[in-house]
């Protein structure tokens, strides 16, 4: 069983895809002879993830065992309250959220423009024949394409399908542009939550700890906007736009299932191994990582609900109040809160 994959492998694509193009503009991954989507540079690291983890099953160890159920829970706006918003005429909310989401992703396209530091030195086994092995090697390049494009070549990554799938359900320049948040990652962001490890390593495992999380938040979020874009009473004018929107959404999830796959087989490949410490004993990855998932969680489905809400309901109230029939509006509205 191979073990070891180039950086050429694992960047490797299906040969004859029939290129994606959405309103002109090519974006990543392409469709085989049936019409059946593929995902960019999957061809490698499909067979190198399956191959890894079953190295990692028969040494007795396993995937990270999470998934996006994790995040489960009460919405701040859910899909009803959005619906509603729509049949109202308020639709500039779903668009900054669509476009906040496009532009949070093309943030991923740093996984392929920063050097990260190689575990080799700091773990006690051999990961030669690992995925955590094969970060720096293609693994975290790949990643980063998916998320960002390859502009220079014309092709736009997840950004931009995000983008095209907007202004399919809207038209282009229905609203202005909107920014995301400069920081969306939790207040302690930068603090020493594994200080046995040297500093860019904590940074590392804590980065793939985080994009775990953010795809999972992702994938809800995701679901909830096809939800939206396929309802039959939004969008009513533009029916066939808004469906093929929830048709390119359903393409980056198809894509983002390879990122789930491989950050959970990093987790689990960390979790199975022995770190050196800076003080130079040892320490079980399961220990770093339980330890750091744990808290992650807490911020992820308590922390950081609570705080959102706190900040987007008199946002949403505000928004509410510029409908000439603001109270009805209002009072439909919070009717649907918890659905």
């Amino acid at each position: 069983m191979q073990l070891t994959y180039s950086e050429e492998e694992l960047m490797s694509e299906h040969d004859d895809l029939v290129p994606q193009v959405v309103l002109g503009q090519r974006v990543h991954g392409g469709f085989k002879p049936d019409g059946s989507y593929q995902p960019p540079r999957a061809l490698g690291r499909e067979v190198a993830f399956e191959a890894w983890t079953s190295a990692l099953e028969s040494r007795g160890g396993s995937v990270f065992p999470a998934e996006a159920s994790l995040l489960a829970g009460h919405r701040v706006i859910n899909v009803e309250q959005q619906r509603a918003l729509l049949r109202n005429g308020l639709g500039e909310w779903f668009w900054n959220q669509l476009t906040v989401i496009g532009k949070i992703e093309a943030r991923g396209r740093l996984l392929a423009e920063v050097a990260f530091p190689d575990l080799q030195p700091v773990i006690v086994e051999d990961i030669s024949e690992m995925a955590i092995g094969h970060l720096g090697k293609g693994l975290l390049l790949a990643h980063g394409l998916d998320e960002g494009g390859v502009p220079a070549e014309g092709i736009g990554g997840h950004d931009v399908m995000w983008f095209v799938s907007r202004d399919l359900a809207f038209g282009a320049d229905r609203y202005p542009d909107v920014e995301p948040p400069e920081n969306i990652a939790r207040p302690d962001a930068g603090s020493r939550l594994m200080p046995e490890l040297p500093a860019e390593i904590e940074g590392l495992v804590s980065l793939l700890t985080n994009l775990l999380i953010i795809e999972f938040r992702a994938e809800l979020g995701f679901a909830e906007s096809q939800a939206i874009l396929r309802s039959p009473d939004v969008f009513t004018d533009r029916r066939d736009e808004a469906e093929l929107a929830a048709e390119v959404i359903e393409r980056i999830r198809t894509d983002e299932l390879i990122h789930v796959t491989s950050l959970c087989l990093y987790l689990g490949e960390l979790c199975s191994v022995t770190f050196r410490t800076v003080d130079g004993g040892t320490i079980a990855g399961s220990e770093l990582i339980d330890r750091y998932w744990g808290g992650l969680v807490q911020w992820a489905t308590v922390d950081q609900p609570a705080a959102m809400g706190d900040r987007v309901r008199p946002e949403i109230e505000a928004y509410i109040a510029t409908h000439d029939d603001a109270v009805r509006v209002q009072a439909e509205f919070d009717s649907l809160d918890g659905l």
